[in-house]
């Protein structure tokens, strides 16, 4: 049978654009649908924007330091609609960058939603309005990624809430916000909005922010965030939600009435498959929407393929980006490749940043490993010049006998960048002896990681 494409991709994020690319590479004909602009969550509605709230959000400790460092810096004003052209500038730029780079290699893109009329037929509609058209591909790749959900149980949810996507657009700063959730999207809008001003409760339904992290990690990350006036009550879930003359009241099951300007909810995201008519490929669903597939990122349809947060395997875009070299490797290089999930080094971009690769404490339990605890915490030097609370955590997990370093954990200024190069020593099951007998650059923080001597009793 003759087919429109060798390959289609549905979506136009970092996994599917890096697929699409690699494939157009090898000579197949290749198109790509995106109903956005190119770029996806990370680029659009994640981690770049996000990340350049965090720089602003910095600049008022910043300033602090500078007066401490004896700097004559006098009172500083935020300009939110500066910022909101700025950034739009920036993700513009990225996008077109996308764009180009799949148009130099050859990959058609589509402005139009796609959705399954069978399994190898995708029935498009255009972004601009015009007709529905259709269109065939041997090979189609599904990564259409995830997207916040907003839960239709709890009245006034739908009416008054907003999520994630919709921060980096707001008419006008806040003066009060109630965040809902307590993983990495909550606690790093928490630490950004409170950096710009605003009065932040954090309301999470759990025992601590952030599960599944190490329990250390955990319970210093909320130190700090609380030393910084955010407001963080756990064991507490809204069940109503109310608009007021003087903002949105929250009712809490904890029989607390809280009260903002606007509600943020961040308890979640879930693969976006709604609308792709999935039923007509005969591809398997699981739960919260995920396409289910196996280790090559295959479905229950040999030519259909799914890469990314649509699948809510590792939801992290770096991991999808791998993915999808591994589906193509598979798909038409004859190499079949499968990515390993192990020891892959993450960031939160909370404040203090979160860095953490391995196993947590918690998990080396639940395993029956036999281990070590090298643990400290500390005042960074810049810190103390000032006069600062602020502090360090610095961890590492050793397995007794083998002394290999099985997680380490960071939370502090530069753990983004220090928890890199941690993970290249995790991932490959460095000893502890090895760590110990690498070179202290010094004077850091950093220096810490390979001058711990003294296990926690």
């Amino acid at each position: 049978m003759t087919y429109d494409y060798d390959l289609f991709v549905i979506g136009a994020g970092s996994g599917g654009v890096r697929a699409a690319r690699l494939s157009a590479n090898l000579g197949l004909k290749v198109a790509i649908a995106e109903e956005d602009r190119p770029g996806g969550t990370c680029v659009l509605r994640g981690c770049v924007p996000k990340k350049f709230m965090v720089y602003a959000s910095e600049v008022p400790e910043q300033l602090k330091y500078a007066r401490g460092f004896g700097w004559d810096i006098g009172e500083a004003a935020f300009d939110w609609d500066a910022f909101k052209a700025s950034n739009e500038k920036e993700l513009t730029r990225l996008s077109q960058a996308y764009t180009g780079n799949l148009t130099r290699n050859g990959v058609e893109i589509i402005a139009a939603h796609a959705a399954f009329k069978d399994p190898h037929t995708l029935t498009l509609t255009p972004s601009d309005g015009s007709a529905p058209y259709e269109v065939t591909a041997k090979t189609i790749l599904i990564a259409v990624g995830g997207w916040p959900f907003l839960p239709r149980h709890i009245e006034g949810v739908q009416e008054y809430a907003i999520s994630s996507n919709e921060v980096f657009n707001l008419p006008e700063m806040l003066k009060s916000v109630i965040i809902v959730g307590g993983g990495y999207i909550s606690v790093e809008f928490a630490g950004v909005l409170n950096g710009l001003g605003v009065d932040v409760t954090l309301v999470y339904r759990g025992e601590q922010i952030l599960r599944g992290f190490d329990d250390e990690v955990r319970d210093h990350l909320a130190m700090e965030m609380q030393a910084r006036g955010i407001k963080i009550l756990t064991r507490a879930d809204p069940v109503k939600l109310e608009k007021t003359p003087d903002g949105i009241r929250v009712h809490l099951n904890t029989d607390i009435e809280l009260m903002a300007d606007q509600v943020l909810y961040a308890s979640g995201r879930k693969p976006k498959t709604e609308g792709l008519n999935l039923e007509a490929a005969g591809c398997e669903i699981e739960v919260h929407g995920a396409i289910k597939v196996d280790n090559y990122s295959r479905t229950c349809v040999d030519h259909i393929w799914a890469v990314g947060d649509v699948t809510n395997r590792m939801n992290l875009t770096p991991v999808a980006i791998r993915e999808a070299v591994a589906f193509v490797e598979t798909a038409f290089k004859n190499n079949p490749t499968t990515y390993d999930y192990e020891n892959i080094p993450t960031a939160v971009f909370s404040q203090p940043q979160i860095g953490t690769v391995g196993l947590s404490e918690q998990q080396a339990i639940e395993a029956g490993i036999k281990f070590d605890v090298y643990t400290t915490r500390f005042r960074a030097m810049k810190t103390t010049f000032i006069g600062g609370e602020t502090r360090v955590l610095m961890k590492l997990i050793v397995e007794q006998g083998s002394d290999v370093v099985l997680g380490c954990h960071m939370v502090g200024v530069d753990s983004a960048e220090i928890i890199q190069m941690a993970g290249i020593a995790v991932k490959a099951r460095l000893t502890k002896s090895q760590w110990d007998a690498t070179c202290a650059v010094h004077p850091t923080a950093a220096e810490e990681f390979v001058t711990l001597k003294d296990k926690r009793v």
